[in-house]
């Protein structure tokens, strides 16, 4: 073990405990997009080129690490309340397990009012995700 260590340079960094297990518990997420999902946060997103667009992922908490998002639809950038209290009345199964949005052009990255963004839909579920589309270099075969 201590020579793959010493090939991936990873040699020299100290061992770990189960403390520092305990300070930076695991919060991976695997997310899995229904092919529908996909083929539908895509056209959204190349429809909507120039300008980014929003949407919300729909789906379920498949156990403690994995996440199943089954549909999407788009929505305006603002007024996300308004939007969860529409979803809600139409009485759909699936509950919101996060968003979707476009950088056309500029890469797959979080910005700073992306982040705010995050933070405001981990207040509805801590385990929240989001999922960010650049429709332009999806096109050159670098989809998400």
């Amino acid at each position: 073990m201590e020579r793959l260590l010493r090939l991936t340079g990873l040699s020299g960094l100290p061992k770990g405990s189960p403390q520092d297990v305990l300070k930076h518990p695991d919060t991976c997420e695997i997310l899995y997009v229904s092919s529908l999902a996909l083929l539908k946060m895509l056209r959204h997103s190349r429809a909507g080129v120039p300008m980014e667009v929003m949407g919300l992922m729909l789906g379920e908490f498949v156990d403690d690490f994995t996440i199943s998002v089954i549909d999407v639809f788009a929505m305006p950038q603002s007024g996300t309340t308004k939007m969860l209290e529409m979803l809600n009345r139409t009485g759909r199964a699936e509950m919101v397990v996060g968003w979707y949005h476009s950088h056309p052009g500029f890469g797959c990255w979080l910005s700073g009012v992306d982040i705010a963004t995050q933070r405001s839909f981990e207040a509805l579920s801590d385990r929240a995700v989001a999922l960010v589309i650049d429709p332009i270099q999806s096109v050159k075969g670098k989809v998400l």
